[in-house]
């Protein structure tokens, strides 16, 4: 753990000295900073190394993008749908033999790719990925509404404590390696706008639009198969690039904060955290953390127990029929989300709209 930052004026870290930031991301914080056109970096509470930068943080270039700051999951995200039932009413057995189902992707429509902006070529080339969660921490899971923290705005969207929501996190699948792979570039070079950048940009933006479906038919069909009504309500994206003019804005496992309310989700057996941000707090770069943020690497999880036989702290359950996969995702292998939450509010980030409990989780069904 560290709290001793490259004494660069482009950087701001919005973490408290509570906070466990591994030196390693550090070392790669200092490492973007060096890349060609870097302006700005916005690190958050949730920061930790990744394979080709740090995970949890916002960049801001000059004409420059690097597509190896977004990685090959564009577009990934989280979305949040309402749901017509309560939880008093739910069925917990049956909710679980539900979702288990929900790997069986035969017979997806696809008619509502063009109304989501992705074009019929890549729709009908990457058909079998639509509707997949993907793994690592990719989910989708069943929530309640546990406590009301902002009573007003709680009151403005129509939540209440009891009501049931779907929150899906997935991306863009195979078609954003395929993108990635497309536009080659040196690393820390990336590709000015006018030398390639820009043909980068559209594909981009297509991957972006097909994590976006693929988020929607998740959480239409997981509605359909709990036999409830499904309502879009929020989607926001957290692997992305966006553009104004020359300034090129790089987000790698942080959420874009100028689109309303923002799920913040711990492990899988923790609350989510719905938060309310500021989009112009000083140095953010229209960011907030994500998510809780991994504490230990997937590698260092291997020599646990079978974590499916363990209760989840908050008790809801979790279907992963991957042992492997359960062992890299359990709870004690992430940052406390309520920590991490507290440091976005010290900081003036984003403050607490409500408490969300996960009821059932869905990682996997297959083994």
């Amino acid at each position: 753990m560290t709290n001793s930052y490259p004494a660069d004026a482009r950087l701001r870290v919005f973490a408290t000295a509570a906070s466990w930031i591994e030196g390693a991301a550090v070392r790669q914080l200092e490492q973007t900073l060096q890349r060609r056109g870097v302006v700005a970096v916005a690190a958050m509470p949730d920061l930790h190394p990744g394979h080709k930068g740090p995970v949890g943080c916002a960049v801001l270039a000059d004409g420059v993008v690097h597509p190896d700051i977004v990685g090959t999951d564009i577009g990934c995200g989280m979305t949040l749908w309402r749901l017509d039932g309560l939880v008093r009413r739910l069925r917990i057995d049956k909710a679980v033999r539900a979702l288990e189902r929900l790997g069986d992707t035969d017979g997806l429509d696809l008619s509502e790719a063009a109304a989501a902006g992705v074009s019929a070529d890549i729709a009908s080339r990457h058909a079998d990925a639509l509707g997949t969660v993907g793994g690592g921490n990719h989910f989708v899971e069943l929530q309640t509404v546990e406590r009301i923290i902002d009573a007003p705005s709680c009151a403005e969207t129509g939540l209440e404590v009891g009501a049931l929501l779907l929150l899906v996190h997935s991306g863009s699948r195979a078609l954003g390696p395929e993108v990635l792979a497309r536009h080659p570039h040196a690393h820390g070079e990336g590709l000015r706008l006018d030398e390639g950048g820009a043909a980068y940009l559209v594909d981009h933006d297509a991957a972006v639009a097909f994590a976006r479906l693929n988020r929607a038919v998740l959480a239409k069909r997981a509605a359909a198969l709990l036999g409830l009504d499904g309502t879009p309500w929020l989607d926001v994206p957290h692997n992305h690039v966006t553009t104004d003019g020359v300034e090129v804005l790089h987000r790698k496992g942080a959420a874009q904060a100028d689109l309303g309310l923002v799920p913040v989700p711990g492990s899988r057996g923790a609350m989510t955290y719905l938060v309310r941000p500021d989009p112009d707090a000083p140095g953010a770069l229209r960011s907030i953390a994500h998510g809780a943020g991994r504490k230990r690497d997937r590698a260092s999880m291997q020599g646990k127990s079978d974590q499916r036989d363990r209760p989840n702290p908050v008790g809801n359950r979790v279907i992963c029929a991957d042992a492997k996969l359960a062992r890299e995702e359990a709870p004690e292998a992430y940052k406390n989300i309520a920590r991490v939450v507290a440091d976005l509010e010290t900081h003036g980030l984003a403050r607490t709209v409500a408490l969300l409990k996960p009821v059932v989780t869905f990682k996997t069904g297959r083994a």
